[in-house]
């Protein structure tokens, strides 16, 4: 995959999507160098918290003008405060404006991304190389947990370093604390997921559950990657949230989002499920109706 290919949801036409670290990431999962230097370094903690420390600093603003010319991003859908921001992580977790994120009926994207949707669990392992098993009870590491899900439908919402880096509530609900799993910060492009989807398992990870009228409990967890240098929740735990409301953020990095249904309880839209069936991720924005 010499490329990341997907499909533009609106115009529903096949891009290749823009990556700043395509390069690097080639190198570190295709090549023997490449992975021995991911296996001894690039995995690790101390990367993601220097590369943060740098991005939460004042150094790393002079950054963000040359990134949003190269990437040609839209800041008109963004708040900038006043005074603009101060580091390039302020950059990062940048706030929405509400107009620009309509939230529409159905069950909604918490993200904006990449989504890939799965009726079961089971069809992921067919999307990703074979040897590669995912399942609930491994990515949760709570057996009573998974076994609630792990007949029923998976999404995945991949944000790349270009996307709006705040996650959101997909439906109403009350919602459960966060549990948080420590792990290896690998990243989740598909170019790196194409040679190993158990990396889903070794990341650091947290989850918490939304317990919902219509749709039962929808498990909502929130994976980092490398240099990402944190997951934020900014909910209240035990509390009724409503569709659209903020969940958290993360800070810099790729990012993503994996959402598990009861069996039974979504019927995801067609597009997505014929696109992933297809072997392609589709782009989605919070807000859009991802099923019913």
């Amino acid at each position: 995959m010499n490329s990341i290919q997907l499909i533009n949801r609106v115009s529903k036409k096949q891009e290749i999507e823009k990556t700043p670290s395509k390069g690097l990431l080639s190198f570190l999962y295709k090549t023997p160098l490449g992975k021995l230097t991911l296996h001894t370094l690039f995995k690790r903690k101390i990367i993601s918290t220097i590369g943060g420390w740098y991005m939460n600093s004042s150094l790393s603003q002079k950054k963000i003008a040359p990134f949003v010319d190269k990437y040609q991003m839209d800041m008109s859908e963004y708040i900038v405060p006043k005074g603009g921001f101060k580091t390039f992580n302020d950059f990062f977790y940048r706030k929405i404006k509400p107009a620009a994120r309509p939230i529409q009926s159905g069950i909604v994207s918490p993200a904006d991304g990449k989504i890939l949707a799965f009726n079961s669990i089971e069809e992921s392992n067919t999307f990703f190389i074979k040897g590669s098993e995912f399942s609930a009870k491994s990515f949760l590491a709570n057996e009573n947990i998974a076994s609630k899900y792990e007949k029923g439908a998976m999404c995945i919402i991949r944000l790349a370093p270009l996307d709006y880096h705040r996650f959101h509530f997909p439906t109403d609900g009350n919602i459960s604390y966060s549990k948080k799993i420590n792990g290896y910060y690998y990243s989740v492009s598909p170019i790196a997921m194409q040679k190993n989807l158990d990396f889903f398992c070794q990341n650091i990870r947290e989850y918490s559950e939304l317990t919902t009228k219509k749709h039962g409990n929808i498990l909502i967890a929130e994976v980092g990657a490398t240099m990402v240098g944190s997951i934020v929740q900014t909910y209240t735990p035990l509390s009724d949230v409503k569709k659209g409301d903020e969940k958290g953020y993360f800070a810099f990095g790729g990012s993503t989002l994996v959402l598990f249904f009861e069996k039974g309880k979504i019927v995801f839209d067609k597009d997505l499920i014929q696109n992933t069936e297809k072997g392609f991720e589709t782009t989605i924005k919070m807000g859009e109706q991802i099923g019913n």
